[in-house]
This record gives C-alpha cells, structure tokens and sequence, in this order.
C-alpha cells in the first residue's frame, strides 16, 4: 500500500469545507486553488448502485431534493441543486478530478443502513478502476468495519484508515484485523495515552475537524500527522509553505 509520506498536514474536509458547497467538484477545485493536497469527501450509492459524493442518507440538508439518497435514481440525483448550481458529483467524476490536481482523495466509505456490503464492494472496486495507474492512491476510511474488511479484501494495494468518535482501548488490534494504516478520531476528544500508542506503533493519526490554528498548532505539535478542516481559508498559506518545502 503506497501513502505519501509524510502526509500532506491539512486535509480539506467534505472537499471544500465551509469555502464551498460540500462533497462537490466546486470544493476540490478550490482547495487544489488553494494549495491543499488531500481532500477528504463521503461516498454513498444511489438506488441504482451508483456511489455519490454526499454525508447524509437523506437530500434535504444539502440539495434541492428530498428523500433518502439510496432510494433516488441516478438521472434525480444528477438533476440535483447541491449548491451554488453544483451538482451532486460521482465518485468518477471527483476520482478524474484529483487525479489531474495531483490530489489524495480520503474516500469515505458512508454506507445508508443496510447497505454496508453493497456500499463497502462498489467504492472498493470503482476505488481499484479508477485509480489504476495513479501515483497517488487514495486512502478509504469508514466507521465501518465492516466495510474496510471488505475493502481489505477487494482492493487490498489501497490504504485504508479505521475512523473512530472516541478512539477505545482495543484500536490497534481493530485497525490491524482490517489492514488499516491510518486511525481517524474526533480532535476534541483525543487523549494522550491514543497519541503515544499511535506514535509508539508508527501509525499516522488524523483528526477531524479542525478549525482553529491554535488547534491545529497543538495537535501536530504532539504527534498529529494531518488534520481534518473546513477552515481552508486559514491554512492555505501554511499548505503553499508546505508543498514548497517538499
């Protein structure tokens, strides 16, 4: 499994963070714009088992549409208003998208409920396909374990991190039994036994969401390898100082 490392220090959350409308092309044109060298996005199927970019499992917060996105057909979803004139992006089209800006995409896996295995056995596969060839690979992250089980098992060349709230005591023997690389976790509720274990077994730690410097400054300050924002205003002036010192 092949990550840059070390990893690019600021990952820009749901594409575009709180600069543009979330999970769309519009939000990873803007953070390739401004410097940034990872974007994370949340990948969900359609009805008609197409994976989408969107957070929710229902349309209402973030489009014109409404209903349960894995009960909509591919032609309404792609009708959609997802802000600003945006559309509801696909995983191919966000895949082409970073691949021409040299980008690594965190791909979330976010199943509906019910659907783990089929959500986990798409996104896997289209994750393989899409990125045949690539120099970066992309790095899939779920809650789920099972679906980075499955995705160990379908897509095994592809990195894989183990998202937690509250990371438990057992993380490394779960993020192990997936293969995972990375472990993911809520910045505000990070403890510092979570910090040394992660150091002590060199496993790279990513917290979400960070939208502060003096947060950010603390957090890689005491071993964090990259951190989640939607704050991409703040920092891409340290992401250019970043991708010119490399």
């Amino acid at each position: 499994m092949r990550l840059p490392l070390p990893l690019p220090r600021w990952i820009a959350h749901r594409g575009g963070g709180s600069l543009a409308p979330e999970n769309t092309l519009a939000g990873i044109r803007l953070a390739a714009r401004l410097g940034y060298r990872a974007v994370e996005f949340d990948v969900m199927l359609s009805a008609d088992g197409t994976p989408f970019l969107i957070h929710d499992e229902t349309l209402e917060r973030t489009t014109s549409g409404q209903g349960r996105v894995c009960a909509t057909p591919d032609d309404v979803l792609l009708a959609l208003d997802a802000g600003d004139g945006e559309h509801i992006p696909t995983l191919a089209a966000a895949a082409a998208l970073c691949r021409q800006y040299g980008l690594l995409a965190n791909v979330e896996i976010k199943p509906a409920a019910g659907y783990e295995r089929q959500t986990a056995e798409v996104v896997a596969r289209q994750c393989v396909a899409l990125w045949h060839g690539a120099e970066i690979l992309p790095l899939i992250s779920s809650f789920s374990m099972a679906a980075l089980a499955i995705a160990r098992d379908l897509a095994p060349a592809i990195p894989r991190g183990l998202l937690f709230d509250a990371v438990p005591a057992d993380w490394h023997r779960q993020l192990q039994s997936v293969g995972g690389v990375t472990l993911h976790c809520n910045a505000r509720r990070l403890g510092g036994e979570v910090l040394a274990e992660a150091a002590a077994q060199g496993v790279p730690l990513l917290c979400y969401t960070v939208n502060s410097l003096a947060e950010s400054e603390k957090l890689l300050a005491n071993g964090v390898s990259a951190v989640f924002t939607d704050r991409l205003d703040l920092f891409a002036g340290a992401c250019a100082i970043e991708d010119a010192s490399r």
